[in-house]
């Protein structure tokens, strides 16, 4: 049988190239380093100035905190890379964030409209309890203004609402427990519903204040993000084409 030559030495020990793919897997690692081939793959049509990609390669450095040629010889010792390879690694935040513009820009504001119901914020109030006649009998006191939502959270609530009254975010309805966000999504502010049953606890939940989502710089940002990490998901996954392990 012909012995597979070792492409890694670390320590004493010699890597083929299975067991260095097997270690990678086992620590993790596998994913995020085809993620990283895929992306480099995408970015070789994206193109940037000589002016453009000496600025980057400064401003790396400065992030690295490494300001002398001795200092950068000792990084890319350190890092076991090559001046060429740094101009890679220094340009790629902005040649990713090129690549995300020309492929998606015309679609965000579709996306947006899309998923605006998840990205819409909410400011509520929350009472939870593991016993169903608790949470009634609050839902009841506070109807009937006997006592305050926020009273009420604070001297019942079971989880780290009850330190701030009950108030809870604001938080985007899609991060919330779907039917938590199927009853904030149809309030009015200041309504409160009857106790619900979210796995094992019961709880309270009282509109406060609906905030829409906006398509901003940032949202728009977020949603490049998203349709970058949609498209990736897809490249890599297993039965995709082109993509062996």
């Amino acid at each position: 049988m012909a012995e597979t030559a070792g492409i890694l030495q670390v320590g004493e020990q010699v890597l083929t190239a299975a067991e260095l793919v097997r270690s990678l897997a086992e620590h993790q690692l596998l994913v995020p380093l085809i993620q990283g081939i895929v992306t480099e793959q995408a970015l070789r049509g994206v193109e940037c100035t000589p002016e453009e990609q000496a600025q980057w390669v400064q401003e790396f450095w400065q992030q690295q905190q490494v300001t002398t040629p001795e200092q950068q010889q000792a990084w890319l010792k350190r890092h076991h890379l090559t001046p060429e390879q740094v101009v890679v690694v220094a340009t790629r935040p902005q040649r990713l964030q090129r690549f995300k513009e020309v492929t998606w820009g015309a679609e965000v504001e579709s996306y947006f409209l899309k998923r605006k119901a998840q990205l819409d914020r909410v400011v509520y109030s929350l009472i939870r309890t593991h016993q169903p006649g608790i949470a009634q009998e609050l839902y009841f006191r506070i109807s009937e203004g006997e006592q305050s939502f926020a009273e009420a959270a604070k001297q019942f609530s079971q989880g780290p609402e009850a330190s701030t009254g009950g108030l809870i975010g604001p938080m985007p309805l899609g991060k919330l427990h779907p039917s938590l966000t199927k009853l904030l999504s149809v309030s009015q502010p200041g309504q409160v519903w009857p106790p619900v049953q979210l796995a094992n606890w019961w709880v309270v939940v009282r509109l406060e204040q609906l905030l829409p989502a906006q398509l901003d710089e940032a949202t728009r940002q977020q949603l490049l993000d998203e349709l970058f990490h949609n498209w990736l998901e897809n490249q890599i996954n297993p039965s995709a084409p082109g993509v062996q392990v």
